[in-house]
Parts: C-alpha cells; structure tokens; sequence
C-alpha cells in the first residue's frame, strides 16, 4: 500500500522539549520514521491536530507533580506532503504549529508560546524488496534535515515550542508483511543536535558555563510497530512502542528550571487507525493515541490527534 497516511518557573520545573521534536513526524503514517512509500509521481497531503497534556513529570528519573502550574497542555496543528520521486525514492516536508498552556500560569506572571516549530526536510530510500515466505521484507533508509522557522524561546520551559537548533536524522526501517495482511516493522534512527542560544549568559549543566550558548544532547530513537490490513485495504490498525534516549545532558536540578541542556528519555505506548474512503479516491481519516510510560526530565504526556490525509497525481 503506497498511501499517506512529541518546564518550569519558580519552585518546580519539566523539560519536555524532545516530546515536542518527535512526535509530530511520527503521529501520521507514510513518513521519514515508517516503512511505507508513495509510488512515482503520486503525491500525498496530511493535515493533523493533536492535543497533549500532563500534570507530572520526572525530574530526573523522580515522578512528581507539577505544583505551580497543575495540567500543562499543548495543541499541534501540522501539514505535511509526501512526494514519490521514485518508487523507491520519496520526499517529505512539514511544519507544525504549536500552542502551549497550562491551567495556573503561575499567578498570571508566565504565558503559554504560540507559533510555526521547524521545517523538517527528509529523504526516505527503499533499497531492498523481497518475497521470502509467506509474504515481503522491505528495507530502507532515511535522512533528514529539521531548523527553526521562527523565532521562538528554546529556553521557556514548559512553554518552549521545540529546542530551537538544528537537527539531522538518520534512520534505517525494516518491514515485513505477511499476504494476509498481518506486518511487523521496526525503526532505529539517530538525532544530531547543535547548539540553541538562551536570553541568559549564564547556566549550569555539571559545572558552570558564562555563555548564552548550550549544546542540545543528540538522541537515539527506537520504534516497533505490527498492525493489520482489514476490509479490503481499506482499514489498517496499528499498535506500536516508541523510545528515545539521549546521548548525554544533565538533570533538572531541584527547586530550578529545566533547560535545553537536559538529558531527555522517554518510552510510549501508541496506537493508531487510518481509513481510506472506497467513494471518495485518495481520501484518508487518522486517528491516533499514546501515552508516555517512563521518562527522565520529561512530562507524562498521554496525546489524542486525527487527521485528514489526500493522496493524488503530480505526473504519470
């Protein structure tokens, strides 16, 4: 199938940035992160909305509560196109727009952000296609490019929209699927992070820095994923576990803020439908779910979205 288809002031604070980068790629299929591809020439748009929220976070790898700002909330409203260049050689775009809040600001002294995130480029390769046994094993490879489009505050925690650097991926993909329907694929991607420039010329990260600069960890990020085809190809469902570690970073110290500098892990459960409409041709709905299991300097983000996805001719 070739179809279209993520803080803190005053006494207590959570850094839940990396949620902030990688979940938005990731909540649509026929992506740089899956194993789908468009066939040459066809082109896909997808246009998502997502809520997330949390009332705790770990500080650390310590859960606790957050005390002075209670639900902290973000809403992501993205487009996306996907182009096949090749059968096996496709294209991505997308730029999330995001809104953050929480329930108490602090007695009104801080404000949500609101804004464009980063423009994600990405290449996605299918170099190996096979039948073995009852069913296709496809292998692929990706490389992506992600920057800044506005100007917003890296170092507003929990309000940051995203860490405010550049980021390029890596990713390798493997995918079976069974005649039946039945398909298993698994991800293994790597995130090289730069520098992010903070409205203070001081901070600590295991020792003291007198710079604006801080250096955003690198991040390795693991996906397994199995769902099923149903009614035709029309249905697929899809369950799957999402990881990410960083590379290095420090912990949200107690009675401070978090910081661009933390060393965010997380690992979440996701579950997603996708249907495509038999009447309307290359019309598809979304609908998809997860929710954070563990963590270290994040939030506990439990996040619902849908969306709308389109898939049509650029040129024969």
């Amino acid at each position: 199938m070739n179809r279209l288809s993520t803080y803190f002031f005053t006494r207590r604070a959570v850094g839940y940035a990396g949620l902030l980068l990688v979940l938005p790629f990731l909540a649509v299929a026929q992506t740089p992160s899956d194993a789908w591809m468009m066939k040459q020439g066809q082109a896909c748009l997808a246009l998502t909305y997502d809520y997330g929220a949390f009332d705790r976070y770990w500080e650390g790898t310590y859960l606790r509560s957050n005390e002075t700002i209670a639900t902290v909330s973000r809403q992501t409203a993205m487009g996306m196109v996907a182009l096949g260049l090749t059968d096996k050689l496709n294209a991505y775009v997308g730029v999330p727009y995001i809104h953050t809040q929480s329930s108490e600001p602090n007695g009104g002294k801080f404000q949500g952000a609101s804004g464009f995130q980063d423009l994600t480029l990405a290449l996605k390769y299918e170099f190996i296609r096979k039948v073995m046994g009852p069913g296709k094993l496809s292998l692929f490879a990706a490389g992506g490019y992600a920057a800044p489009i506005s100007r917003y505050l890296s170092d507003y925690r929990p309000y940051s929209l995203g860490n405010g650097t550049t980021e390029w991926s890596l990713r390798g993909m493997a995918n079976y699927r069974s005649n039946l329907g039945l398909y298993g694929q698994a991800m293994a991607g790597y995130l090289a992070r730069g520098l992010t420039k903070a409205e203070r010329d001081y901070y600590y990260n295991n020792g003291s820095y007198y710079t604006a600069w801080m250096d955003v960890p690198s991040a390795w990020e693991y996906n397994l994923a199995a769902g099923m085809w149903l009614m035709k190809n029309s249905l697929k469902l899809e369950v799957g576990y999402y990881a990410l570690r960083s590379t290095s970073g420090d912990d949200i110290r107690a009675y401070n803020a978090a910081q661009p500098t933390n060393r965010v892990d997380f690992s979440q459960a996701r579950f997603s439908a996708q249907y495509y409409f038999k009447s309307v041709k290359g019309l598809g709905l979304l609908a998809y779910s997860s929710q954070v299991l563990e963590g270290r300097n994040t939030g506990k983000l439990a996040l619902v979205g849908g969306g709308l996805t389109y898939q049509f001719p650029v040129w024969q």
